[in-house]
């Protein structure tokens, strides 16, 4: 009898304890707005409060956050809801703005590697005359192509969207479906972190990078300058290619000279090797710039 009447008295104190936090909880007006909203009963409620409190302090967190860089979830980009379904109360995390925009920024990327997968030279919109002398490169490029002679490619410059990139793989893409010609399109920073994070497939990238028939080097000016990615990676690639006379294009936001002081990095004594790498490009790619509207808009 005495111990029924403990455990009575127990659950009395915990009751007692429950709905002591519920109503020093409900001193905060987004606490109560957060049980309004839910439409749940006090006692649903009191069962609760510890686990609401904590996600409303997470949720403050998480409107003055910077970046994911910072996030301090349990779960990594994202915050933890309480949401009522059918009488039944869930908790489920859901993505931050950040890990969305990481999310739609990664969705943008597949769509646009899917379309420099199947473009083609039909594709090209010649009506943009800011894009003439390119499309004419191009098409002179693709009507001379021959293995056997030594070819320059590319360094086509220009403002960020106009087009760089699509363009070049209308021209790789139809030699290799039409002319049976080897090519690969590399987006360069992405290359660099590959290389770097997989040691074991760094030779066999390296040789690839370096012997197939036509590469293209995305983005080139994008990616994060050191000294390993300026002369072990870039500098190996084009001195192999341009000893064997290998086409090379290089798409980039920056002309020739802003390229070259973006490879000098920070150190004043790296003139000599980003100059290198210059003279290198160079002698492998003809140099055009092109200003065209934001197609990526």
């Amino acid at each position: 009898m005495n111990n029924l009447k403990n455990i009575v008295t127990n659950s009395e104190k915990v009751r007692i304890g429950l709905q002591r936090n519920y109503e020093n909880a409900c001193n905060n007006p987004k606490f109560k707005n957060l049980i309004k909203k839910l439409d749940i009963s006090k006692e649903e409620a009191m069962k609760h409060t510890s686990k609401f409190e904590n996600i409303l302090e997470q949720i403050e967190k998480c409107s003055k956050c910077k970046g994911l860089f910072e996030c301090s979830s349990n779960y990594e980009g994202h915050a933890e809801y309480p949401n009522k379904i059918e009488n039944k109360l869930y908790f489920t995390y859901t993505p931050c703005r950040y890990t969305k925009e990481v999310e739609e920024k990664k969705n943008k990327k597949k769509t646009e590697g899917k379309i420099i997968e199947t473009a083609r030279m039909k594709d090209i919109d010649i009506n943009d005359k800011n894009r003439v002398k390119v499309i004419k490169w191009l098409k002179d490029f693709y009507d001379k192509y021959d293995a056997s002679k030594n070819m320059k490619g590319l360094f086509l410059h220009g403002n960020f969207g106009c087009g760089k990139t699509f363009l070049i793989s209308c021209l790789l893409n139809e030699l290799h479906i039409k002319k049976n010609v080897d090519i690969e399109i590399v987006y360069f920073p992405e290359a660099l972190r590959t290389l770097k994070d997989d040691w074991d497939l760094f030779a066999d990238k390296m040789d690839y990078y370096q012997k197939v028939d036509i590469l293209l080097l995305d983005d080139i000016g994008a990616e994060k300058v050191t000294d390993w990615g300026r002369d072990e990676v870039l500098g190996t690639i084009l001195q192999s290619r341009m000893n064997d006379k290998l086409p090379t294009f290089f798409t980039s936001n920056l002309n020739i000279e802003e390229l070259e002081d973006h490879l000098r990095g920070r150190s004043t004594s790296d003139v000599i090797k980003a100059r290198r790498i210059i003279e290198r490009i160079k002698q492998l790619s003809e140099d055009i710039e092109m200003i065209s509207e934001n197609r990526r808009k």
